[in-house]
């Protein structure tokens, strides 16, 4: 069992994301960046899933707060089309993958399992 933090400014989609994990996971919800910092140090969790425009605090910041608090931190980014400028910079700031919006179920259990093994 993981536990997975999933950041983004849209319930619907935490929620979906969250039904896609199945019951097997422990799950965490952020609504913004600036919250998803908070829970990464509350609750330590192996993978982070987290949308780039959010706000209050952009998912980019939070992946370059959450990286300096914790180096090894897993974190994969949830990205719109057209955002690969910001996607190649959320690479360079330690995002172990990516994600593209609208995304399939087989997509993002493909990419936490290569993360987590």
């Amino acid at each position: 069992m993981a536990k997975i933090l999933i950041v983004d400014d849209a319930e619907f989609l935490r929620v979906r994301i969250s039904k896609m994990l199945g019951g097997g996971n422990e799950i965490i919800e952020a609504d913004n960046g600036a919250r998803a910092v908070e829970r990464y140090k509350d609750a330590h969790p192996d993978l982070v899933l987290m949308d780039i425009t959010m706000p209050e605090m952009d998912g980019l910041t939070a992946l370059k707060e959450i990286r300096a608090f914790d180096p090894k931190a897993r974190v994969i980014m949830l990205t719109a089309l057209g955002q690969e400028s910001v996607v190649l910079e959320a690479v360079k700031s330690g995002a172990r993958d990516f994600i593209v919006k609208p995304f399939e179920r087989e997509r993002v259990l493909n990419a936490i399992n290569k993360i987590l093994g």
